[in-house]
């Protein structure tokens, strides 16, 4: 690497660290709290949680007919 651009990327971390000193952080105690309230929140709508009927069901498998 030359010298030029080797000071130009030292100068590109530069400003990707002054970026992202300057962002405003949350300790993980807030934001799993705000998860936690979410989640909550949230819980009745989730098909994780409650399931899925299997009218509304994409993934449902299919019926077989066979005739005899």
């Amino acid at each position: 690497m030359s010298g030029s651009s080797s000071v130009v990327a030292m100068n590109k971390v530069v400003q990707q660290l002054r970026l992202e000193a300057g962002l405003n952080r949350v300790q993980v105690s807030q934001a799993a709290a705000g998860l936690k309230q979410f989640c909550l929140q949230n819980a009745q709508r989730d098909p994780l949680l409650t399931g899925v009927s299997s009218s509304t069901n994409p993934c449902r498998p299919q019926k077989v007919c066979s005739f005899l």
